[in-house]
Parts: structure tokens; sequence; C-alpha cells
């Protein structure tokens, strides 16, 4: 899903930096600023001050190359192309010398996974993951200005569908291993990319991976590259923050429904179901969940507060210092932009009532979304809705939740993602988060394997168009993007 369409709400925050012109932040000192309120320990260090040298020009044209091909491939729900992308990057990765039984193609309904392992030396632990994923939304062709399934360069930017979401991170992870490859890099463990076929919809292939194939994907952690990432400053185009995603909320559907004997319209009755639906959904509405955080929510606003004025920006920062702080919470959930990410949320979305105008409706349904914090289970929101709504309205759940508990908070990972920042893009600040949205990171966290979002592209808020029409990068994003990913897993896993 669009990895960082909903983290923009932090633009206000990246504003605020631009204009107090704060400096490179280390990894910890700010980062993992919620870790030390919450306890974790956690390192520091300084992004360097200049980049390091752009990947060269045969790099750079391999990466154009494999992320041309893999937008010409409408891999949408339906369409039965995933299997297109995962056998056109096994071939590429097969040329590029790693053993065909390191590269395994895994069918499943229309779609498919590709799992790549690149053989370390066993010196440096267990495994690390690297995900993403090579499905795309639906783009209807006569909408868009440009092809959607055909990758056009055009005034500084890349167009088509998953250029954001998320084929870009695809062909940077597959280029990159593709270098290191061709380099003679060894790591020091085993790097595992692991790119899913559905994460768009059902995420069935990321589930299969973690479950029935766990012994192909299992690892000490997951950088997902469909997670985190960097914002650029609407005024100059520089970059400002960084996001590193360690926690995700999910998204868990309720569906409300009243049900009457109903009769003639002609001849009303007291019991109602509509009437019945909208007294629980006023009851709904004054639902409030406790307020929660971890690390990454803590670490947020202590960065967040630094830079935002007034009573929010006042609030975040007691908050950070204390999370019992009633007072700063409350001023925190004033703000729409927020309030997700200090509890749980339920929301009405839908209504259907009613089977004829002229008769008593028999019955009524109101579907409700909730974005659930990590560490709530989906049936102690549904005992909550429950509670409120009374024995007369059924709570019935929908789809699964996904729910995931937060990953720990690691300065080694926290102190990587810095350095590979300062390498390809200096200047940008550090900074944990919790998504409001959900990746296939919520299918590894729950399968036990913790999992950061460090996506490598940093974009501008006003030209997020993921899922929408004229979705696009900045080119020069991109490339820089093939430096940040190749000093990450350098300082991941061994080598200078």
């Amino acid at each position: 899903m669009a990895k960082l369409q909903c983290l923009r709400v932090s633009l206000l925050v990246a504003a605020s930096i631009a204009a107090a012109s704060v400096a490179v932040t280390g990894v910890a000192a700010a980062a993992a600023a919620g870790a030390t309120a919450a306890g974790t320990a956690s390192g520091a260090g300084t992004a360097s001050a200049a980049a390091t040298p752009a990947a060269s020009a045969a790099v750079r044209a391999e990466a154009r190359e494999i992320f041309a091909h893999i937008v010409g491939i409408e891999s949408s729900v339906g369409k039965g192309k995933v299997p297109a992308v995962a056998d056109y990057l096994a071939k590429r990765f097969k040329a590029g010398g790693f053993p065909a039984a390191d590269i395994q193609v895994l069918p499943l309904g229309e779609t498919a996974s590709l799992v790549v392992r690149y053989r370390g030396n066993g010196h440096g632990g267990r495994p690390i993951a690297l995900i993403a994923h090579m499905d795309v939304v639906t783009a209807k062709r006569a909408d868009w200005e440009r092809d959607p399934y055909q990758l056009t360069e055009e005034n500084g930017f890349f167009f088509g569908r998953g250029t954001s979401d998320v084929k870009q991170e695809v062909a940077l992870l597959t280029t990159t291993f593709l270098t290191l490859k061709a380099q003679g890099f060894v790591p020091t463990r085993d790097l595992i990319i692991a790119f899913s076929g559905d994460e768009e919809t059902a995420q069935a292939t990321a589930r299969d991976l973690v479950t029935k194939h766990r012994d192909l994907v299992d690892a000490e952690y997951a950088l997902n590259g469909d997670g985190g990432g960097g914002v650029l400053s609407e005024d100059t185009g520089k970059p400002l923050l960084f996001y590193v995603q360690g926690a995700e909320k999910s998204s868990a559907q309720f569906l409300l429904t009243t049900h009457n004997p109903g009769g003639h319209s002609s001849m009303p009755r007291a019991d109602n179901a509509i009437y019945e639906l909208a007294d629980a959904l006023k009851a709904v509405q004054h639902v409030e969940f406790p307020v929660q955080w971890n690390d990454w929510t803590l670490g947020d606003f202590k960065a967040a507060g630094a830079v935002t004025g007034g009573p929010l920006g006042a609030a975040m920062l007691k908050f950070a210092a204390d999370p019992h702080d009633a007072a700063a919470a409350a001023e925190i959930a004033k703000n729409p932009a927020f309030v997700g990410r200090i509890r749980t949320t339920c929301v009405a979305t839908m209504l259907n009532g009613g089977h004829a105008e002229n008769a008593l409706p028999q019955s009524a349904t109101a579907t409700i979304n909730c974005r659930i914090f990590p560490g709530t289970s989906a049936a102690a929101v549904q005992k909550t809705l429950e509670q409120a709504v009374g024995p007369k309205v059924q709570v019935k759940q929908g789809y699964d939740a996904l729910v995931s508990d937060a990953s720990p908070m690691r300065a080694d990972i926290l102190d990587a993602v810095t350095r590979a920042v300062g390498a390809a893009d200096p200047g940008a600040r550090v900074v944990p988060t919790q998504a409001s949205y959900a990746t296939d990171g919520a299918v590894y966290r729950n399968a036990g394997i913790p999992t950061y979002g460090a996506g490598g592209v940093f974009i501008k808020d006003s030209e997020e168009f993921a899922h929408g029409l004229n979705e696009r990068i900045r080119v020069d994003q991109f490339y820089n993007a093939l430096n940040y990913w190749s000093v990450l897993i350098k300082t991941l896993a061994g080598g200078p």
C-alpha cells in the first residue's frame, strides 16, 4: 500500500523543521527518543555530512531497465501477470550469478512470490529479509495522461503505475543485489529478498511465505521497502525527514446489525431497526479507547513536538515525556491527524437499511472501520463495541484482522539507516514512526519476524500519487536510493 501517504500528516512537522533549520540528527539521539522514554537501550551517531559517490552509470542504467520492464507488466488483481514479474526478475538474478537453487518462484493462484537468497559467510548472525511487493493497484488507462503501464521519464519524474508503490523498491533491491554480487561482496549473513504478489489485496502470498515456506524467509528481522521513507521540503526539495517505521495499526471491519419484524409503513411501531441502529451509532461515536503508546510513537512525538508550535507541539513533548499525562493526550486527540497515534479508533463508514420505501425496516446494518493499535486484539475491540451498543445490536467482525505487535526498537538498525540516509540524502532527520496503514510488514511481525519500514525513496507531499492518477517519483531520488540500499546492506551485513 502507499507507504508514505498516511505519514504525510507529519509534513507540518517538516515545514517547521525547515523553518527552524534543524541539522542532521544522529540515529538514536532523536530517532530513539521513544526508546529512551520506554526504557529501551539505544545507540547514538551522526549521519554523514556529504553524500557518497553516486551509483555508476552502468548500475543506474541497469536499475532503470529493470524498473521499466516491471512497470510495463500490468500486475494488478485479476490480470494474472504477477508471475511474469517474478519470472523476469528470477532470470535477472540467475544471469547475475545467483544459483538456481537460491531463486524460488512460488505460484499461488493467479499470483506468485519470489524469494532470492544471497549467501553470506555466516559470521554475522541470522539472515535479514528485504521485502516488497510486485503487485499494483489497478489503473484505468483512459483516465491517465500517460500509459500507466509504460515507464515514462518526463520533467525529472518517472511516471507509471507502481513507480511509488512499490515497484521502485523492487527494482532498487534487485539492482542492489546484482551490483553487490558483481562486486564480489560476501555478506556476513544471508540476505533474503522476499517479494510478495498480492499485498494490495489479500496478502495471501506473504502469509504463504511465513507459514508454508518459512524456511525460505525466516530471518532475524525484515526491512520493508513498502514502509517508512523520506520527505522532501515543499519549498526547496531538500531532504527533511526520514521515517523508520516499526509498527502498524491494523484495520478491522465490524458490522452492526439490528433486526425487526417490520410491517407496513402506515402502521409504525415503537421499535424500528433503523432507529435502533442510529442509537447504536451514536453510542459508537462516543466510544473512546484507552490511550496507548510504544517506543515508535513516543519517539515520533519527541521529534515532532520539538518543531511543532502551539498547544499541539507542547502536548506532544509532554506526552513523549510522560504518556500518562491525560491532558496532553486530550490535546493531541483534538487533531484528527494525530488521534490515531495514541489509541485505537473506530468510525462508521457505510450504511444499509430497509428493503422498501413503504415497509418498516426488517434490518439495518452499519459498517464500522477500526484502526487497532498494536498490542490490542480484534476480540477486545469487538467486546468494547458490544458493550457500547447493547444486547439488541448484533456485532460481527467482517474480514479477519491481522493484528501485530510493534517491533522492538534496535539501535543497530537505526544507526545503519542514519548512515545510509546520510550517504544518499544528507540533511534528513531520522525519526521513528508507527503507520496507520497496513503492509506485508504486519504479516511478518505477526509471524514473529520483527519488521522495519525503511523504503529508500524521498518524495514531496504534493507529489504523492500512489494508488491515484499520474503516480510518480523523482528520477534523482530513485537513483539516490541505490546508494542508500547499498550502504544500508553493507552496514548491517558487513563490508566497508
